[in-house]
């Protein structure tokens, strides 16, 4: 049985008008991002195998890496040591929905009177976009370089590159486009099919047929399951993209 949750009410100064509803069947219990990564440190990967999503990488209950399964970068090489948690939708890519992103809010200005506006601005101002962001079903482990190097760039099927850029990482980037590795293809679909299902504010656009077809050429592991069992556990509200997946394969 589908649980039932309550409509936070939100200021509609702080929200476009039509976004007054912001939540559907989102995360609605967490407006911390920080308390999120902990949460998933200390009460989901230690369920669940500690690796990334792009490299499977090993890494240890401190965020350290303590196997980079062959991954290698010229580049953000100080980032390489720990994992980072990674949304798989960019936050940018749902934050630009709100006002406080693009425009700003009487509220954000920082000590010497200047305003300022983006991610820190609607992270302080709107309990919205804070419930977005700190929705772990979108927030992966990825070793912190891969994080960076990713940046809010789009997915894309293949990109054409003469090898492989990040040693046996199997990950590649170009032109501000990635390629996951196969592996990684369903979970990332499916965490974006779950963002735009959950909140009304967010739309996939134009690569949403592509995921689409990620979504049943990669199907659901019994450790994706158990992963977002554990986090409904927590956040309290189900991913009923994965769930379902899960149950139509006897998994859950």
């Amino acid at each position: 049985m589908l649980k039932q949750f309550g409509t936070i009410v939100i200021s509609t100064t702080l929200l476009f008008p039509s976004f007054s509803n912001a939540s559907n069947d989102g995360n609605q219990t967490n407006q911390s991002f920080s308390k999120a990564k902990k949460m998933l440190e200390r009460q989901v990967y230690t369920d669940v195998p500690r690796l990334t999503i792009y490299c499977q990488a090993d890494f240890n209950s401190t965020k350290k890496i303590t196997d980079h399964n062959g991954f290698t970068s010229q580049k953000h090489v100080k980032r390489q040591a720990k994992i980072e948690w990674e949304h798989v939708v960019p936050a940018e890519n749902f934050g630009r929905n709100f006002s406080e992103w693009l425009e700003g809010n009487s509220a954000c200005v920082n000590s010497k009177g200047k305003s300022f506006k983006g991610r820190r601005c609607a992270e302080k101002v709107n309990i919205a976009y804070r419930y977005m962001q700190a929705d772990m079903y979108n927030l992966y482990p990825a070793v912190g370089a891969v994080n960076a190097l990713r940046s809010n760039y789009n997915f894309a099927s293949q990109v054409t590159t003469e090898k492989n850029q990040f040693g046996s990482c199997p990950i590649k980037i170009k032109n501000k486009t990635v390629q996951p590795p196969d592996y990684a293809k369903g979970q990332i679909a499916r965490a974006y099919l779950y963002m735009e299902a959950a909140y009304p504010v967010y739309n996939i656009g134009r690569q949403k047929r592509e995921l689409q077809a990620w979504d049943k050429q990669y199907p659901v592991t019994a450790t994706e399951c158990q992963r977002t069992q554990l986090i409904e556990s927590l956040q309290g509200n189900e991913n009923r993209v994965v769930k379902s997946a899960c149950l139509d394969r006897g998994i859950w």
